[in-house]
């Protein structure tokens, strides 16, 4: 939501060369915006981890509708995903104020700052989390063999 906020035109507080406010809503828009579609997208698969359309594909699915899903064909990609996540939001929450991160001339401050800190900081949960899901799915669909 952030992103997209950003992209229409919410003052973000950066004041850097890309994220300045007067580029929004502009050409760097569509990026913002589809960079937030395709993080969206990618949680939602998170969702077949715990839905029928996770362990079998739907029939309106072309070739391939009704099948059941392998096992390893969820369980790789979404452990993988989990362990990227953690390592990519734990490193980033220890860089957090860095000089190349929101510690860079430009960045926001004050209560920009804390907005953005706050949007960001659910994300230490979400590979955990991914984790515990993935594994409660190993451990369902294991059972059914």
């Amino acid at each position: 939501m952030l992103r997209i906020a950003i992209a229409l035109g919410w003052d973000s507080g950066f004041t850097d060369e890309h994220l300045r406010p007067e580029n929004f809503p502009g050409a760097e828009s569509f990026y913002l915006i589809g960079l937030s579609l395709l993080a969206e997208a990618v949680g939602l698969l998170t969702l077949g981890l715990i839905h029928r359309w996770g362990e079998q594909l739907p029939y309106w699915v072309p070739f391939l509708g009704g099948r059941r899903i392998p096992v390893p064909a969820a369980v790789i990609p979404a452990s993988t995903g989990a362990a990227l996540v953690t390592l990519i939001t734990v490193s980033g929450a220890f860089n957090w104020n860095d000089a190349d991160n929101m510690g860079a001339p430009g960045s926001p401050e004050g209560v920009h700052y804390w907005v953005m800190t706050a949007c960001y900081l659910p994300l230490l949960a979400w590979g955990p989390l991914l984790a515990v899901v993935t594994a409660a799915y190993y451990r369902r669909r294991r059972r059914e063999r």
